[in-house]
Formats: structure tokens, C-alpha cells, sequence
């Protein structure tokens, strides 16, 4: 399967395209489990390959390059439109003008091709591109002084996501992190170098549902606190 992933959440205005098929069986370890006793979150959940990738890190790029980047990546990937399966976008936690775009863009993109586009947290994104057991924590800027924050344990997201001062995260018991480059280094953590949402990672979050070819959830955006911008009746009360 071939899917177009986005993800706008971050400064990084990010777009690739991935292919997603069934994990091979493994000869060596025959499956003694019986129907339904698989535990959630570690069965491989398909084999992910990125085909090309486009970033730009750029907070005020997000609507003039990410069509761009989507249209040179289907050309790199050597894709037609037409031949896209699904759409995978990451909505967020992140600020609303950059989560706008990349929903949209999305959405339009699975509207005109007549596919489904599933939305995934942007932090289990880059969760999912960490390769650990361990207990991780995931940050990424939410400005204002604080961060967007979520934990994981196993691969699973235990805690999260929501949006304080660093100061009142406690990184116990995480012993990693990964996410903003200069939000980690407020934590006495060792940092793993994932720092934003990545085209394979968007779609491993997904790739259960994309595979067994599940009706999407409608777009949501994870925006954890209103936007700063004001309607006029707003400014008025």
C-alpha cells in the first residue's frame, strides 16, 4: 500500500511518502498463540518503507511549501496521485495556524482521490520512530514558555499528551527523550535524536487501521489550549 503522510504540528513542515505492506511471516516462530491473545501494541504492525521524504523547518513556511514538498515527493516516489491508498496526518498537539494547514492539506488530498485519511498524535509519531522498551518521554514547543509532553512505556503511550512548563513535568520515571532539540535539554534525560514527526513514523501509528482498512475517525486537531488569535466578538466580551 502506498500512503501519503503529513505533518505540520512542529516548525518542521514535513511530507513523504511511504509504502506499507504485511509483515512477513517468520518460519522460525510458528504462532502457538491462540485468536485474540496477541498483546496490543507489540505485534509488528506492517513493514514501513519511506520512498521520499521532504522537511522543512520553517514555522511560518507551513502553507507555501507544503504542497510543494508533497508533489516532489510523489515525483521522487516515482507515485501518480491515483496510485495513493491512504492519507495519514498528524494532528497535533501543536499551534492551531500549523495544525490548520497540514489537516487541510490532507483532507483535500484524500477528498480528491477518494481515500481515507486517518489522523494520528503527532508525539506518538515520534514516539513510534524511537526504537526502545524503555520509558520514554516525548517533548515538543508549544510556546509560551512550555512544551507538549506525553509518555510511553513499551512502545504505549501511558501519560499525555498535554501542554505545561517544563518545570512542572516530571521526567521520572522516563529514563529517555526524544523531540524538540531545545526543550530535551530541560530535562536530565539521555536524548534520543528523533525530534519531529516523521513520514514512517505517522504511518506505524496508523498502520493497524490502514491495513485492516478501517473507517477513519474524523480529523480532530489536539490543540490542548485555545489559539491565540481572538474573534472580534472575543475581543469585545
Amino acid at each position: 500500500m502506498l500512503v501519503l503522510a503529513i505533518d505540520t504540528s512542529t516548525p518542521a513542515v514535513t511530507a513523504g511518502v511511504v509504502s506499507l505492506s504485511a509483515p512477513s511471516p517468520d518460519p522460525e516462530s510458528p504462532d502457538t498463540e491462540s485468536p485474540g491473545t496477541e498483546s496490543p501494541g507489540t505485534e509488528s504492525p506492517g513493514t514501513v518503507e519511506t520512498l521520499a521524504v521532504r522537511v522543512t523547518v520553517n514555522p511560518r513556511a507551513h502553507a507555501e511549501v507544503l504542497t510543494p514538498h508533497v508533489l516532489e515527493c510523489l515525483a521522487e516516489a516515482g507515485v501518480a496521485p491515483a496510485e495513493l491508498n491512504a492519507v495519514v496526518v498528524g494532528v497535533g498537539p501543536g499551534p492551531y495556524t500549523g495544525l490548520r494547514v497540514g489537516m487541510a492539506t490532507g483532507a483535500a488530498f484524500g477528498d480528491a482521490l477518494g481515500v481515507p485519511v486517518y489522523g494520528v498524535c503527532s508525539l506518538d509519531a515520534i514516539a513510534a520512530a524511537v526504537p526502545t522498551t524503555q520509558s520514554l518521554l516525548v517533548v515538543t514547543d508549544a510556546r509560551r514558555r512550555e512544551i507538549y509532553w506525553a509518555r510511553y512505556d513499551g512502545g504505549v503511550r501511558v501519560e499525555g499528551p498535554a501542554v505545561n512548563s517544563a518545570g512542572d513535568v516530571d521526567p521520572s520515571p522516563s529514563t529517555l527523550i526524544a523531540g524538540s532539540a531545545s526543550h530535551v535539554d530541560f530535562f536530565d534525560l539521555p536524548v534520543d535524536p528523533a525530534e519531529t514527526p516523521s513520514p514512517a513514523g505517522l504511518v506505524t501509528v496508523a498502520a493497524r487501521e490502514i491495513m485492516a482498512g478501517s473507517v477513519p475517525a474524523p480529523l480532530e486537531p489536539l490543540y490542548l489550549r485555545r489559539p491565540d488569535a481572538k474573534t472580534l466578538a472575543e475581543r469585545g466580551k
